[in-house]
């Protein structure tokens, strides 16, 4: 045998050698993988956020070449893009010409979650991130807990309070909130007053909380929120310490906090218990008239609402439907349904407890939700304005796509744009420094599914809107996401 036919019966030995003395450092998982193409001139950070991210959290990067948090909210160019192949990163790109008085990332930043707060390190502790990739590069980041991780504790029947309870939907805009009481006694010392005991997430509402003593229990007091001692406070609110109280602070005064006390139908509704755990929720109807309220899919949710401590995705039939006899589907938009849920005239509220494996009609009024499951937490929802003559809103589109043209098709309970291909823009606005092409839409509250095409043959599903509100929108090559 000569030396090269024993290379041949060595090598596959050598390579099985070769691959077992790899270190289990060198193993790289597929959300570590490159999620985004980078792109010339911009910064591409690519971000592995914490466990418990949710994937319709609304996540930003903060810092001062953005303006801070402030600034960064209140802008779309500062939100993140979850990877379409990975739940668990998140990308941005960043345009240094965008940076505010020649900051820059080494400047400092971090990242932040409108339903979690500010990243924070696994001993609770601050971040500031300052690395950057280059122009035309990429940079992964990983982030460890948000801030909502530490609260504790999360459940509210673990915690032990010190006397009744004021809870606060604080929507005051005040950097810092304390709680000065006078009255039967300076309850809780002199000015300013006391801060929050914590926060606490209830029911899928996360209220600031006093625990105002039991030493001060039956006590009349009145209650002057403010802004820590810095120059504004709230008119004063009297309240009795004979109970836990619930309360909504704005910038004009607080006022009893009621969950539902916004909420309008438009004739009947459907209200579903959602414990399927699917992406999105749809109701079809087909009988005295078939595709009432919209084609297949059918309708999106008209909102949410809690009911007897249970939050219910809830359907708004119309008052122009009452007595129309339907038959109801509820399906996901992607391939699992169950037929006629419900078959009915339209003439009555219906209370659907739905699960990945079936349904069930149930009683609100003794209805407590699915055992050892919590409800889909409500987002909160403004009412809508009765519509004005000639009532118009926008789709501020920012088109990256590199099309040739972009043309904008909408179906659903009307063709919004026209037969297709749908409608070009002839109308540009820059704001923030962002160049969008705008759409107007008339109308109030129609179901509308978008297509994105090039009026060429390349066409993707976009985003289902209703026409409720102006929507900017991030238009990529392949696909589209709504910036808030």
């Amino acid at each position: 045998m000569n030396i090269r036919n024993i290379f041949r019966l060595l090598l596959p030995a050598v390579l099985v050698l070769l691959a077992g003395s790899c270190s289990k450092d060198e193993i790289i998982f597929d959300h570590e993988l490159p999620q985004f193409e980078t792109r010339a001139g911009l910064q591409l950070l690519e971000v592995i956020m914490p466990q418990g991210t949710s994937t319709t959290d609304r996540l930003y990067i903060v810092g001062e070449f953005n303006g801070g948090l402030e600034g960064a909210l209140s802008d779309p160019r500062w939100q993140l893009e979850k990877a379409s192949d990975t739940d668990a990163k998140w990308g941005i790109y960043l345009n240094p010409a965008d940076f505010a008085d020649g900051k820059t990332l080494a400047d400092g930043y971090y990242f932040y979650s409108k339903e979690q707060r500010e990243e924070r390190t696994l001993k609770n502790e601050e971040i500031l991130h300052t690395e950057a990739p280059a122009l035309g590069g990429r940079l992964n980041i990983t982030a460890q807990r948000w801030a909502a991780y530490f609260d504790k504790p999360l459940n509210p029947d673990e915690v032990v309070h010190d006397g009744y309870v004021i809870y606060v939907l604080d929507h005051s805009g005040y950097e810092e909130l304390a709680m000065y009481a006078y009255g039967d006694a300076e309850a809780f010392g002199g000015w300013p007053g006391i801060r929050p005991t914590g926060t606490l997430t209830i029911e899928g509402t996360t209220f600031s909380y006093f625990d105002t003593g039991e030493a001060n229990k039956g006590m009349s007091l009145n209650l002057i929120f403010n802004n820590n001692g810095n120059g504004k406070q709230m008119p004063d609110y009297p309240v009795v310490l004979e109970s836990d109280i619930y309360l909504e602070l704005t910038e004009s005064g607080a006022m009893v906090y009621d969950p539902n006390a916004n909420i309008t139908h438009d004739g009947f509704a459907v209200f579903v218990a959602d414990y399927t755990g699917w992406d999105e929720l749809r109701l079809y109807m087909w009988g005295d008239v078939n595709d009432l309220n919209g084609a297949w899919p059918g309708m999106s949710p008209t909102g949410k609402q809690a009911i007897n401590g249970v939050t219910y995705t809830y359907f708004d039939l119309g008052e122009a439907n009452i007595g129309t006899n339907e038959h109801v589907i509820l399906n996901n938009n992607n391939g699992k349904q169950f037929d006629d849920v419900v078959v009915f005239g339209c003439d009555r509220d219906v209370y659907i407890e739905l699960t990945a494996t079936g349904f069930k009609e149930v009683n609100p009024e003794e209805y407590t939700g699915l055992e050892g499951e919590a409800p889909v937490e409500p987002e909160p929802e403004e009412p809508l304005e009765p519509e004005e003559p000639g009532q118009t809103y926008k789709l501020y589109i920012q088109d990256l796509t590199g099309w040739s043209a972009f043309y904008v098709y909408a179906w659903g309970d009307k063709e919004a744009f026209g037969p297709w291909p749908g409608a070009t823009s002839t109308t540009t606005e820059t704001i923030g420094g962002v160049s969008y092409k705008v759409f107007t839409m008339e109308g109030r509250g129609e179901g509308l599914n978008l297509i994105f095409n090039d009026n060429n043959g390349t066409q993707y599903d976009a985003l289902g809107i209703h026409i409720d509100r102006d929507y900017y929108i991030v238009a990529g090559a392949d696909k589209a996401q709504e910036k808030e």
